[in-house]
């Protein structure tokens, strides 16, 4: 199964920015859409950000549209979700999560959780003066 490892979280003042990674081992990265989830306490988890295998689609909750960019370094083998302008309702653990197969660009396009079959361990984002 593919091991997805997030890295880049932590704590951050409102307005500030933070760069969230999503890095796998032993699969290239590049067959499948990966995409960011987050889950805050209390809430079910949403989607946030979704990239098409190959980065020529990108997906974003309208919550964070303008203010998060996806993007993807193939060579790298690394997903990377570009956080600015943070506010304190984008406190939450951070996912990445990874789709295949010839459904992974609707799952990405509807940030559809359950279309999404690999996902890492979670990382803590918060927002706070």
């Amino acid at each position: 199964q593919l091991q997805l490892v997030e890295s880049g979280g932590g704590l951050v003042q409102p307005g500030g920015s933070l760069r969230l990674s999503c890095a796998a081992s032993e699969f290239n990265l590049d067959d499948y859409a990966v995409g960011w989830f987050r889950q805050a306490p209390g809430k079910e988890r949403e989607g946030v950000s979704c990239i098409s295998s190959s980065g020529g689609s990108t997906n974003y909750a309208d919550s964070v549209k303008g203010r998060f960019t996806i993007s993807r370094d193939n060579a790298k083998n690394t997903v990377y979700l570009q956080m600015n302008s943070l506010k304190a309702e984008d406190t939450a653990v951070y996912y990445c999560a990874a789709a295949q197969g010839f459904l992974s660009t609707s799952y990405c396009r509807r940030l559809l959780t359950a279309g999404f079959g690999s996902w890492g361990q979670g990382i803590q984002v918060t927002v706070s003066s």
